[in-house]
């Protein structure tokens, strides 16, 4: 891959240049070179194994505050010309927006080896290791005899190198891998199935959890489900696992995208600088986290990437948005440019300081939230209504499983009715959170 980039960069430059002879008033060219590796395997044999490389162009011009979008995996110079040329031909025949138009050249520049974004381990595992993780962690998970059925387990790999030029003289490129590891169970007999999973994913191979451990976790969140119970609707307190808040935040993440708000999409649209939640509440995205899934050091617009504060002790702060978003809200883009909207960097719950275990010992009665299903989410009025799955605590402690229940209620009231912040914050994926306590939602259930 290495020797590859000299000939990334100059095809990607090259292209810029040959999008303004042709008419463009501006340009930008994105080019990657990846490898990517993923294996299915179930009840002992391969399902589905794909090795392939890929490399693909994409190309945006703008032309009277016109703009079009062109790729091709046809990096030959003949045919994307001749998709600049097309391009370029259908910007003249669109409609002009006023903030069309790339984010003019940052003087910040990130480096892109200190993110320590590319493991040389990954890239080092051959097909043969990588299909034996997969094959230990189900064989790890089946040796417990409460798990009836496997849906199988995956390790997946790639490693991509990203170059992106722009006609405002902006040319950044990085390379970066990644690594996951997962298996999902079943356990029970026909009356009784209760399903549940677990995985790793990381970008260096040294920090992805063991087979064993990946079975384990995968046995202990699927058993902990058999034999559910139904209870009586009601409201009551209830906490959600870090998979849960996970969710959540990504609910809240679509609520405060630029984006959103210029569309009148948010129910948090014209709360800058109110408070949305309670003081408990500081929510972050940071793209510039050292080694994690999210980290990039520019965005799609070219632009550097950033921590920014989102909601402060409470207190809304930013909303999240490309150039794009930005020119039209009056704001500043915060390097969130995802190809053509606004995508999460590392967007998180920061940590408070009780332990899972305290917050479950501090709840008289309540749901510990541990599967959700179905959509019921409604970014306008902030409105949640979702099938779940949990745990019911009773005084302090894990009485029984739960199932057949609806959990409902509503992103600004959870916000401002969160009780307790775990410290069990882990950077699973780019969106993410610790345990989170709520102080009331409604539990429909008899």
């Amino acid at each position: 891959m290495k020797k590859e980039a000299p000939t990334l960069r100059d095809l990607a430059e090259t292209l810029v240049a040959f999008a303004r002879t042709s008419g463009a008033d501006e340009a930008d060219v994105s080019v990657s070179d990846g490898y990517e590796f993923n294996v299915d395997v179930r009840k002992g044999r391969i399902e589905q194994l794909i090795e392939a490389g890929s490399r693909v162009c994409g190309l945006r011009v703008i032309k009277d505050k016109k703009t079009a979008f062109a790729s091709s995996s046809d990096l030959e110079m003949g045919t994307l010309k001749r998709l600049v040329r097309n391009a370029v031909r259908r910007a003249e025949l669109g409609n002009p927006d006023e903030f069309a138009g790339l984010a003019p050249l940052s003087k910040e520049r990130v480096d892109a080896v200190a993110l320590k974004l590319y493991d040389p381990a990954v890239a080092g595992l051959d097909s043969k290791t990588k299909i034996g993780l997969a094959l230990a962690t189900e064989r790890a998970a089946l040796r417990d005899k409460r798990i009836t059925n496997s849906y199988g387990a995956t390790f997946a790999s790639n490693e991509i190198r990203s170059v992106l030029a722009m006609s405002n003289g902006f040319v950044g490129e990085y390379e970066q891998t990644y690594c996951g590891l997962g298996v999902g169970l079943q356990a029970g007999d026909t009356d009784n199935r209760v399903e549940d999973s677990w995985s790793s994913s990381k970008r260096h191979f040294k920090d992805l959890e063991s087979p064993e451990a990946i079975a384990r976790k995968a046995v202990e969140r699927t058993v902990r489900q058999l034999k559910p119970r139904k209870v009586k609707t009601q409201n009551v307190p209830v906490i959600f696992e870090p998979t849960q808040t996970a969710w959540l935040m990504g609910f809240l993440f679509g609520c405060v995208t630029g984006t959103a708000v210029y569309q009148k999409a948010t129910f948090l649209e014209g709360k800058l600088g109110r408070r949305v939640g309670n003081e408990r509440l500081t929510v972050v995205d940071d793209g510039l986290l050292p080694g994690e899934l999210g980290t990039h050091p520019f965005d799609s617009d070219g632009m550097p990437s950033r921590r920014t504060v989102v909601i402060e002790r409470g207190v809304l702060k930013n909303y999240l948005c490309n150039y794009y978003a930005a020119r039209k809200l009056r704001l500043k883009s915060t390097g969130n440019a995802d190809g053509n909207g606004v995508g999460p960097n590392n967007f998180y719950l920061e940590a408070g300081t009780v332990s899972h275990k305290d917050i479950i010992a501090g709840t008289k009665r309540g749901l510990i939230l541990i599967r959700t299903l179905g959509h019921g989410l409604n970014s306008v009025t902030g409105d949640i209504s979702r099938g779940a799955f949990g745990l019911w605590v009773e005084d302090g402690e894990v009485a029984y499983p739960v199932s057949e229940v609806t959990i409902s209620g509503n992103l600004g009231r959870i916000l401002e009715g969160i009780e307790a912040i775990g410290s069990d914050l882990e950077f699973h994926s780019p969106v993410t959170g610790p345990t989170v306590k709520v102080a009331e939602m409604t539990v429909a259930g008899e």
